[in-house]
């Protein structure tokens, strides 16, 4: 039995009306009351699922990205400003009702909602592409800086890769006689970005890792720093002082629902040229960084973007 989650989702809103729910309350409703379906997809996921914690961070990030699909096949969901997003399905009523939480009703074993799994930073890039293909519209990239040359020695190419870079189709909207006009006249058909992750930013490590991000970043049109948890309000204010004296942004991913709860903090201050002689250097050294260049390249000939060539999420709706 396959999971049809756009059709539940617009099914389990339909019948309350009006009603706010956030997607990790909809995704744990789908968990409990679908399991049989939902241990198909565990089964036929190409990710790791086996925890029930992951399986239903798996849904409710699928939520959120089938969210403009879901809205198109079913107008009258709608979604509340700022984070995090509340779905709803709207009426002739107000749209200004207060948030009736949902009631779960728990599981036959009389087991509660899973506990959280713990995270590695490696688990935060699918959840960050995630986010900023969704949220942006960006493609992203991954940088395995393991991959990189050894040739100037174990220190030689320290801070040197993000974590993650992407393009923007800054004329994904555009007509088609736009665009080749943009072309003719040499103009950015694209901005690239690049994300430096961290798990925690607290007081002990915040300037270490936003140097490391300035200098690993400062090739790009927009630079951020992105993290999980920022702890304590010392610590957004440092970051905040640094921010202005860099230029380089702040996004805190949301674990349980990337795409709903993630949000930029502090906007990046935008360059207007991309540092090429450093995008050399990465180059040289790194084969991912030179199949990201390469994939820029192809996209400015051909206008033509390659899902393979990123690193997409799966639609697995």
């Amino acid at each position: 039995m396959k999971l049809n989650l756009r059709q539940t989702v617009i099914d389990f809103l339909k019948a309350r009306q009006e009603e706010r729910f956030k997607a990790r309350q909809i995704a744990l409703w789908m968990f409990e009351n679908h399991r049989e379906a939902c241990e198909e997809k565990r089964r036929n996921s190409q990710q790791d699922l086996r925890d029930d914690a992951m399986l239903i961070q798996q849904l409710v990030a699928e939520i959120g990205a089938n969210r403009p699909e879901i809205q198109k096949k079913e107008p009258r969901i709608r979604t509340t400003e700022g984070r995090p997003r509340l779905y709803y399905f709207a009426t002739e009523a107000s749209y200004d009702e207060v948030l009736r939480p949902i009631h779960i009703e728990p599981a036959k074993d009389g087991n509660k909602e899973p506990a959280k799994a713990s995270l590695t930073e490696h688990d935060l890039y699918p959840l960050l592409c995630r986010y900023l293909h969704a949220e942006f519209g960006l493609y992203p990239k991954r940088i395995d800086e393991k991959r990189s040359s050894n040739r100037n020695g174990p220190k030689g190419n320290i801070w040197l890769f993000p974590d993650i870079v992407a393009m923007e189709d800054l004329g994904a909207e555009w007509h088609k006689d736009i665009r080749d006009c943009v072309r003719h006249y040499g103009d950015p058909r694209c901005r690239l970005w690049s994300f430096e992750v961290k798990l925690k930013l607290n007081r002990s490590n915040v300037r270490e890792a936003w140097f490391q991000t300035v200098s690993n970043s400062s090739w790009a049109n927009q630079g951020y720093l992105v993290a999980a948890e920022v702890e304590g309000a010392d610590t957004m204010k440092e970051l905040r002082l640094l921010a202005a004296a860099h230029g380089i942004g702040l996004i805190v991913l949301d674990v349980e629902d990337p795409t709903e709860g993630s949000e930029i903090r502090i906007p990046a201050r935008e360059r207007t040229e991309v540092d090429w002689d450093a995008c050399n250097r990465l180059a040289e050294e790194n084969p991912d960084f030179r199949d990201f260049i390469r994939n820029v390249r192809q996209f400015h000939q051909t206008d033509d973007v390659k899902r393979g060539d990123w690193d997409l999420p799966a639609d697995e709706s």
